[in-house]
């Protein structure tokens, strides 16, 4: 093995290295992990350079512009293809007003309104070049929304826009600045010119994402994968998809690989298909490993000079990006719809731009430079990666504290103690949608509750710190679910005085200590108790039984507090009409009292109402009673 091969192998290896150190950092300081991409991208290249006058990542390190587009090519299939399989179709709706607008007239408004911002900027760089970094800067990507929404837990709506937008506009953007670099910049064609090569390489990814998904689909579904390795065949098959539909597309039209990789897992993740838990798991560890090296790896790549040929004009362009174009763009797209003001706010504020513009942006500098356009390579360069890394930093660092000062992440639900009970508890509370989080310390426990997929705090939940970093401050729901009576009281006293919870229960495994309990206060459950509940429910009404906890969950009854002023004062028979089909009142709480109300009884504000009904229609009538938008 030669020298320089043996060099390249250690790098590489660092590169891995350091992204996995910057995964298990963003995990331990609850941060998005593309911060510490960026860190050690910048330490290998421009740091690096100069303090030893060489930078230890540099173009040479990948034998060239070619080897380095290829590497990175397939790096964007992998991560686009993962996030696009994650991109249900459930979710989407839940707001697909605002994400329609978000991807058609919001990307618009970016595309347009960075090239303006960029040409006043810059007046040497002209209206090619301007559009170019306007529709580069035009991606989000999920390779920088998708961290963030790991540590900020942000309702399903919210979630849905910024995930999509960050899909779609990864496609559109990579497409748009293909077609104006080879059409505009390149060779100075006309508008209707451009406005063809984008039609063209958008059919050409679609068509190829569709048919290597149709592929993979049925190969899937109807071929013997051998039983014994169906699971790692599935896995590896799924993969190769991912890298065929990207290589295919960008070999008839380059850059239409990634609307591609986009269609096919897409298309493939909303189907239902064998192994998916095993393909998910698999997708996910190769994704972190392929985005820390690209995102690494072009950090490093980043020159000097391109940042200070930018200068403060450069900073103009981000302060116009983060604090003007991307407000702008975001409560135009969302007007008039379902999303909370603190919502749209948040939407606005994160908007971090990722790996399309940032490979991109560099596989075109070194086009410019190779035709002796240093000057436009370097404002391309410059002003994209400085765009990448102020959004990535400020608004991945601190996207959690904007949520919480805007309140727009949903109150938790804490189960402490992940054992059987706890687990099962959670499992019926996400299923209506609650913001799970479960306290454990026991290792087995705490890794069957996250291969499940739950949220869990390490540590003992009698300890006030522990219960603070799980979210006791923010939470409605407290549960003391541990095998251990003594830590569940505990656990319920704490919940209550040290952090205010209004809603506390606790499980007591001795019937005999329930009194106590509740001599000091506390909501209990009894096991053995509820056990006989649940035996006399099945002995005496069955139907009702079976239905409220059917696998499929199809019904569902929940108490909420009225708290729409429209609704004061109406009768439940006035009430009724305006609830959704299949949502009853069949109980009213009030001082105290509960009782099944007659059609002329009057609703009072504060009253608490039992509806029952089908899942969606009862979890609406609970947005109506509240006065709040669904989600």
């Amino acid at each position: 093995m030669s020298a320089g091969t043996a060099t390249l192998i250690a790098l590489v290896a660092m590169i891995f290295a350091l992204g996995v150190l910057a995964q298990l950092l963003a995990a331990r300081l609850q941060l998005p992990s593309i911060i510490f991409y960026i860190a050690a991208g910048l330490a290998l290249g421009p740091v690096s350079e100069l303090l030893l006058g060489d930078p230890i990542l540099s173009l040479s390190t990948f034998g060239g512009a070619t080897t380095l587009s290829a590497i990175v090519g397939l790096a964007v299939a992998i991560i686009v293809f993962e996030g696009a399989f994650h991109l249900q179709i459930e979710r989407i709706r839940e707001a697909p007003a605002a994400t329609f607008r978000l991807v058609t007239l919001g990307a618009a408004i970016a595309l347009v309104g960075t090239a303006v911002v960029v040409n006043f900027a810059f007046p040497a760089a002209g209206w090619g070049l301007s559009f170019l970094i306007g529709a580069l800067l035009v991606a989000t990507g999920p390779t920088v929304i998708t961290p963030i929404l790991h540590v900020v837990p942000v309702r399903d709506r919210v979630a849905a826009a910024l995930e999509t937008e960050g899909i779609v506009n990864d496609v559109t953007a990579a497409i748009i600045a293909v077609a104006v670099f080879k059409v505009i910049v390149i060779r100075h064609d006309s508008t209707s010119e451009l406005f063809r090569e984008i039609v063209s390489r958008f059919g050409q990814g679609l068509l190829v994402g569709i048919v290597v998904a149709a592929v993979v689909y049925y190969v899937l579904q109807y071929i013997d994968l051998s039983p014994g390795d169906a699971p790692r065949n599935a896995r590896v098959l799924v993969l190769a998809g991912a890298l065929v539909s990207y290589a295919g597309a960008n070999f008839l039209a380059g850059e239409a690989g990634v609307a591609a990789a986009a269609t096919s897992g897409f298309l493939l993740g909303n189907a239902d298909i064998p192994y998916e838990e095993d393909i998910i798991d698999f997708k996910g560890d190769i994704t972190l490993l392929v985005l820390s090296f690209v995102f690494i790896a072009l950090a490093a790549l980043l020159e000097i000079e391109a940042l200070a040929e930018v200068g403060i004009p450069g900073f103009l362009v981000v302060l116009a990006v983060a604090l003007v174009i991307r407000p702008a763009l975001v409560f135009l797209s969302m007007y008039g719809d379902r999303f909370t003001t603190g919502e749209k706010v948040f939407v606005s504020f994160v908007g971090p731009r990722g790996i399309i513009p940032a490979s991109v942006a560099t596989l075109f500098a070194v086009q410019l430079q190779a035709q002796g356009s240093v000057q436009e390579a370097n404002i391309l360069l410059g002003t994209v990666f400085l765009v990448i890394l102020v959004t990535a930093v400020f608004e991945g660092g601190l996207a959690r504290y904007i949520a919480e000062y805007l309140d727009v992440i949903p109150m938790r639900v804490i189960i402490v103690g992940g054992g059987r009970v706890g687990r099962s508890l959670a499992a019926r509370l996400e299923e209506r949608g609650e913001n799970i989080v479960i306290i454990e310390e026991d290792d087995v426990a705490v890794e069957q509750a996250r291969k499940a997929g739950y949220t869990v705090e390490v540590g003992d939940g009698t300890d006030t710190d522990v219960l603070r970093s799980a979210g006791a401050a923010n939470a409605k729901v407290v549960v003391a679910a541990t095998g251990d009576d003594d830590a569940n009281l505990l656990v319920a006293q704490l919940s209550a005085t040290k952090f205010d919870v209004e809603n506390v229960i606790a499980r007591a495994n001795n019937p005999d200590n329930v009194e106590a309990f509740e001599d000091l206060g506390v909501r209990t459950i009894s096991s053995s108790m509820a056990t006989a509940w649940a035996i006399d429910n099945q002995i005496e009404r069955p139907a009702l039984a079976h239905w409220m906890t059917d696998d499929s969950r199809v019904g569902d009854v929940q108490e909420v507090e009225v708290t729409n002023p429209d609704i004061v004062g109406e009768s439940v028979r006035e009430l009724g009409p305006q609830l959704p089909d299949t949502c009853l009142i069949v109980l009213v709480s009030t001082d105290g009292d509960t009782f099944v109300p007659s059609a002329d009884y009057t609703i009072s504000e504060g009253d608490k109402v039992t509806l029952i009904g089908r899942t969606e229609a009862v979890r609406e009538g609970m947005a109506f009673c509240q006065n709040v938008e669904q989600g």
